[in-house]
């Protein structure tokens, strides 16, 4: 498997959603989509938060503008998921909210010698496609929490702290009371 390209490259740059896929190939501008790495997007139990046994809610903010690649959703979500079912057991709700649609593209470059021989620069640099992520807007959600008492607050604190140098951007925790 190819290495990933850091997510700076990608993370802070003003785009334009690139999601056009159709069920004919020649009107769909995308010939290739990657894998979704998300396999869940709710965890624990969702019907204890509906019959309102999970009251404390948490909800991650992101505070700028920014792309998050759906390997570092992914990779917080295995974190904090695993972390939430060792110490709670069960007794909480977790999901990821975004939706990784963006169709990330890279034009591969070739190092070393005879590499000059062997590629178009950037003529026809349209690149490949190699990634999926989702577009966060100032204030997008990227995780919901409910968990069921103060104590378990904490622990979340904790742990979203511990996850917040995977995501690209600055977040913000929301904590209210659900009744």
């Amino acid at each position: 498997m190819a290495s990933l390209r850091k997510a700076s490259a990608y993370s802070k740059k003003k785009v334009v959603p690139f999601t056009r896929v159709s069920k004919k190939k020649s009107r769909s501008y995308i010939k290739t989509v990657p894998h979704q790495k998300i396999v869940k997007f709710v965890m624990g139990k969702e019907s204890l938060y509906q019959q309102g046994k999970l009251p404390h809610g948490l909800t991650v903010v992101s505070n700028e503008k920014v792309q998050i690649r759906h390997n570092a959703l992914e990779a917080c979500r295995q974190y904090i998921n695993k972390k939430l079912d060792k110490e709670l057991s069960g007794q909480y709700l977790f999901k990821v909210v975004p939706f990784p649609h963006h169709i990330q593209r890279e034009n591969k470059m070739l190092t070393g010698a005879g590499a000059d021989r062997m590629q178009t620069g950037m003529q026809l640099a349209f690149g490949k496609s190699v990634g999926k992520a989702a577009i966060l807007k100032k204030g997008g959600k990227i995780f919901f929490l409910a968990v069921p008492n103060p104590k378990a607050v904490l622990f979340v604190r904790k742990l979203i702290k511990q996850v917040q140098s995977k995501l690209p951007c600055k977040i913000k925790i929301i904590e209210e009371k659900i009744n």
